[in-house]
This record gives structure tokens, sequence and C-alpha cells, in this order.
């Protein structure tokens, strides 16, 4: 699903064993994946459950030992939740068990998967919030279709640098969906950042980060993304009446504006005054 684009595997390596081995591996996997941040519903416990059957006596055993398993008329592995049964595999020796056997050792599971689920929770009770910093990521973002020529560049330069440099993979659809296949979050958040700059498009009446690139009499040339530069007003520059563009601006400084709409040419105005008092939380490109 795209709230959570990834294929998980889980490798578990058991060193040593003198119990269930796979019902330990349900345990560990759960709290594993709840840990990694994979929004799973709930956690999930597992208890191999055992039978010793005389024709006096029936026994069920929970938690079986090894020489339980070997000695034992059957092993009964049961996986679940608090609230119901995910899985279950049986071996018996004795070839049928009856319906009250049956029930006995589902029953008594049910207790033992609920204290395990317990213990669980000791260590890890719910998902966290965010995957690792160094999980895999997948990230997903749309830009307008006409951009598209943008983010490939002439001859593929432009994706192909991104990928180099982040050391990404990236897939573009003909609708504008962009994936990023990166090996950390830092790696996709960068990528994701460049096709933005490459792609991006400001909106009237927002704020935005960029740097002076040109002083001239009539105003400043702002550069805010890398496919993005547009003109300040020398009377857009300040509160006050300016003389100079470079009483203000300097090349090179950054500076917050506000995109103010487009002249009778096409071109973008953007204004340094009306944006004085934004704050960081105001910026579209902090």
């Amino acid at each position: 699903p795209e709230t959570f684009p990834y294929t998980i595997r889980i490798v578990s390596d058991i060193t040593e064993s003198n119990g269930s081995s796979s019902m330990a591996t349900v345990c560990g996997a759960s709290l594993a994946l709840m840990d990694a941040g994979v929004p799973i519903v709930r956690p999930v416990a597992g208890i191999a459950m055992g039978l010793v059957k005389t024709a006096e006596q029936v026994t069920v055993l929970s938690d079986i030992l090894g020489d339980e398993d070997h000695l034992g008329d059957m092993d009964f592995k049961v996986a679940g939740t608090e609230v119901g049964i995910t899985a279950v595999q049986m071996d018996n020796k004795l070839g049928s068990l009856s319906r009250e056997i049956l029930a006995r050792a589902l029953e008594q599971a049910r207790l033992g998967r609920l204290h395990i689920l317990g213990e669980m929770a000791k260590a890890r009770a719910t998902v966290r919030e965010t995957l690792a910093p160094t999980a895999p990521r997948i990230v997903g973002l749309k830009i307008r279709p006409s951009r598209i020529r943008d983010l490939i560049g002439p001859g593929g330069s432009n994706i192909q640098s991104i990928q180099e440099r982040f050391g990404v993979r990236i897939e573009v659809d003909p609708d504008g969906a962009v994936r990023i296949y990166a090996d950390n979050l830092a790696a996709a958040s960068q990528a994701s950042r460049r096709i933005r700059e490459l792609t991006a498009e400001l909106e009237v009446g927002k704020f935005y980060r960029g740097r002076v690139v040109a002083t001239k009499p009539f105003g400043a040339f702002v550069k805010i993304f890398e496919s993005v530069e547009a003109l300040v007003p020398i009377s857009e520059l300040d509160e006050k009446r300016v003389e100079r563009t470079e009483d203000v601006v300097k090349n090179g400084e950054e500076i917050v504006v506000r995109v103010e709409g487009v002249d009778r040419q096409g071109r973008i105005v953007l204004s340094r005054r009306a944006a004085l008092h934004a704050g960081e939380l105001d910026i579209e490109n902090p």
C-alpha cells in the first residue's frame, strides 16, 4: 500500500535452543517489527504445546522443551494476538486427537500467549512512530508532468546526477509520480529536496528563502530553486525608501521573500519588504 510500500524480510538466527525456536522467532520478529517502526496492527506471540497421553491420564504441556517434544505425543504450535489466533501447526504421533484434548490445548495456549504478550509489552508496548533513520526508504512525491523534462535533464543528466550523488534509484511515471529508493533517510531526503529544487513552482502569497545572484539599479535577482530565478524590485526591498540596491542586499546573500504575482510580461515578482516579519515556520523551503 502507499502508506507503507515496503517488502519486509525477517532473518532469525537461533544460536541455541531447548524449546520451540519457531515460536521464539514469532515473538522476536514481532518485537523487531515494532521497534523498526513497521506499522503492524498488533504484536504476535507464539507458544508450542505438548501432550503426554496414557490409558489413564492426559496431560497437556505448555512451552515444551526439546525432550518433551521428542518423547511426547504432540507438538502443537499456536501463534496469535491478544484477540485471536493467526497461525497453527501440529505434529502428533497419535494419528488423531479428541475434540476435548484440542479444546484444552487451545485454551492453555491462549493463556500462555497472553502471558507472553504481557512480557513482550515490557520491552516494547507500541510500534515506533517512525522508521529508524538507517532503515531503507521509499519516498514518493508528485511533480507536474510538464516538469518531468526538468527532472530528467538533457540526455538524462539531471536524474543520473541525483542518483549518483546520493546513492539512490529514481523512478518517474508519465503522470508525474516520482519514487525514490534509498538506503537511509538522509539520502532519500537529500534526493527529494534536489528533485523539488529542479521542478518547483512558486505559489503567490507564499514565503521562500533564496539567494541573491545579481544586483541592479532597479532591484535584485533572487534564485529560490535551481530552476526559479525572479526579481525583487527596488521598491520591494525594504519598508523604507531604498536609494541603492546594494545598501540592502548583496550578491550571495540569503534572504526571505514573498511571491507577489506575475507582471505584464509574465515574470515572477518577489517582495523582501513583505517578508521581513515572516517566521521560520512560514517559509516553504527552510
